[in-house]
């Protein structure tokens, strides 16, 4: 996106196989995985331009008969980018994922979608996938930001509060669930959980930027700072959602903004509660930033810091603590988002290089005024 243009959309589909071709490999495999009377069919299959910057997603009806009654649905298929799309993660584990989205559906009433089948030979379409029921609400828009115009930004502050505890309190029934470690044990390892997190986020900096020569000094500034002021063990780990935000929170379309699905968990992680606490404060920050740049009123009301601090506590009876930390981190992991993001751009002719690589931060200025100690939070 643009820093020129607030309503100019990422354009991130990672994967050009033609739909027809799709349509018909998706209906020979689901052959194999159902009883049906005759072959399955697979129609309006489709792959949406926006949202999602990782995995393809593909939206799709599927119908058969099973002892001659009608049989079927709509269904939604994620699939593991192709090398050549120039992914952003550099690991695209869809089985941890269906099995953590398994996993927090049998723990708690958290509305995840129902997953009908995993497939992990990348023969069938090219990459592993796997397919969940479809689920129909409203997200909060990304791209082009619902801080600009959208049913977020014509809600009225008591609705966006609602919205914004709603959050909440699916972010703590994720927390709550009892013996992460056991419960999800591919997420588990040695020592700190933190520390695992914090060397992983490393590890991501130097494939997706630094190996290349694309270093950030930005980035490496705020890793120093966040080894320097290195937080006291905040108490026991829970599992984190990873990329909780009302982004990846489909609401159902009344005032009363009930949740009807959670989505995205390729970010899942065993760590502390701080980790998910401080990412959707973060996030509204960096497109409430986009919209002062513009001149625009954006959403002040929305995802306040104090808010959040006050639901989370009141959802959980856990007082968060060191925040300003979580933050800071919160904000170097979207720099090595938003830097993946400007070199892939680059790769495919959508943007041009700058020879200051701490504008492939597209949150520069808060950044650097969260390391300056400037920022202003509420």
């Amino acid at each position: 996106m643009s820093a020129d243009d607030p309503n100019q959309r990422w354009e991130l589909t990672v994967s050009d196989r033609d739909e027809d071709q799709l349509a018909a490999q998706l209906a020979s495999w689901l052959a194999t995985k159902v009883v049906a009377d005759e072959a399955p069919r697979v129609t309006s299959l489709t792959k949406p331009q926006a949202g999602g910057m990782s995995s393809t997603t593909l939206l799709f009806d599927a119908e058969w008969t099973e002892n001659g009654q009608p049989a079927g649905g709509s269904y939604v298929a994620r699939l593991a980018p192709e090398d050549s799309s120039f992914p952003v993660f550099e690991k695209y584990d869809l089985e941890t994922q269906y099995a953590i989205m398994a996993g927090v559906a049998e723990a708690t009433d958290a509305p995840v979608p129902e997953l009908c089948w995993i497939e992990t030979d990348p023969k069938v379409l090219g990459s592993t996938f796997f397919v969940m029921r479809r689920v129909n609400g409203r997200v909060c828009e990304d791209n082009p930001p619902y801080v600009f115009f959208g049913w977020v930004f014509d809600a009225t502050p008591e609705q966006r509060l609602e919205i914004t505890r709603k959050t909440v309190e699916v972010i703590a029934k994720v927390h709550g669930i009892e013996n992460p470690e056991q419960r999800f044990p591919m997420l588990d390892g040695e020592g700190s959980a933190l520390r695992r997190h914090f060397e992983a986020q490393k590890q991501w900096y130097d494939w997706a930027l630094a190996r290349d020569g694309f270093r950030i000094p930005l980035l490496e500034r705020t890793f120093e700072w966040l080894e320097q002021n290195w937080p006291e063990d905040s108490g026991p780990d829970v599992l984190n959602w990873g990329d909780a935000r009302p982004g990846n929170i489909m609401f159902q379309e009344t005032d009363d903004c009930d949740l009807v699905a959670v989505l995205d968990w390729e970010m899942a992680a065993i760590g502390p509660r701080e980790l998910d606490v401080a990412w959707p404060i973060l996030i509204h920050r960096f497109f409430q930033d986009i919209a002062t740049r513009f001149d625009q009123p954006g959403l002040p009301d929305f995802l306040r810091r104090s808010d959040v601090e006050k639901l989370y506590e009141e959802a959980t009876g856990h007082a968060v603590r060191d925040l300003d930390w979580y933050l800071m981190y919160a904000a170097l992991r979207h720099g090595i988002v938003m830097g993946r993001i400007k070199r892939r751009m680059i790769h495919f002719g959508e943007d041009t290089d700058t020879d200051d690589r701490d504008d492939y931060v597209m949150h520069r200025p808060l950044l650097e005024a969260m390391l300056d100690g400037t920022y202003a939070w509420d």
